[in-house]
């Protein structure tokens, strides 16, 4: 048995010698991509009801790893500045109904969200994106484009949280369908409320 687990990885090292770029182009990316997506089901449209189509609202996000980092550095969420909320490719929300998110109305459609840490409160920007590329590229940040600023309330959590992860927590309370949108990163957990006008 000994013998065959040498010759086998005797056989791996061979290939891999053979391949060195095979070897070498299988690595981890420092960030990922994610996604929060919340599904509705609208029973009081009769056009959704005989489509049997549930309407959607999705936050598409490059989800950063803290990996021994400080959260609110300048390289890492810098208090004060607009920082993209995320990695890599712009974050971005698209919903097909129309939301209430922290007593702000988002019309149906699709955004790239932001977000503002300060001292005195966070903020979630939204501003509007048109130009329905699968992938959007963070640009800097200009303040006469937002669409919706929408205040978060910040706690502290005791278990640090490694990947920046974003939510959609449906209530369970009958009525109209509402409940939290949260984003938690290191010991940062934000939260606001949002509801299907």
């Amino acid at each position: 048995m000994r013998t065959l687990r040498v010759l086998g990885a005797v056989s791996l090292l061979s290939v891999l010698a053979a391949s060195p770029a095979l070897a070498q182009s299988r690595r981890a990316a420092p960030s990922t991509r994610a996604t929060a997506e919340l599904s509705l089901t609208l029973a009081d449209t009769a056009a959704q009801r005989a489509a049997g189509k549930a309407a959607l609202v999705r936050l598409d996000y490059g989800q950063p790893h803290l990996r021994g980092r400080k959260l609110l550095t300048d390289s890492l969420v810098p208090m004060g500045r607009v920082w993209r909320l995320g990695a890599n490719a712009a974050t971005l929300l698209t919903t097909d109904v129309e939301l209430t998110m922290g007593g702000k109305t988002v019309a149906p459609g699709r955004y790239v969200a932001q977000l503002l840490p300060e001292p005195s409160g966070w903020t979630l920007i939204l501003q509007q994106e048109t130009t329905g590329a699968a992938q959007v590229n963070v640009a800097a940040y200009d303040k006469a484009k937002d669409y919706a600023r929408i205040p978060l309330t910040a706690s502290t959590v005791s278990q640090p949280v490694e990947s920046l992860t974003m939510a959609f927590v449906p209530s369970t309370a009958p009525g109209m369908q509402k409940g939290d949108l949260t984003i938690a990163w290191g010991t940062v957990l934000l939260r606001t409320e949002w509801s299907v006008r």
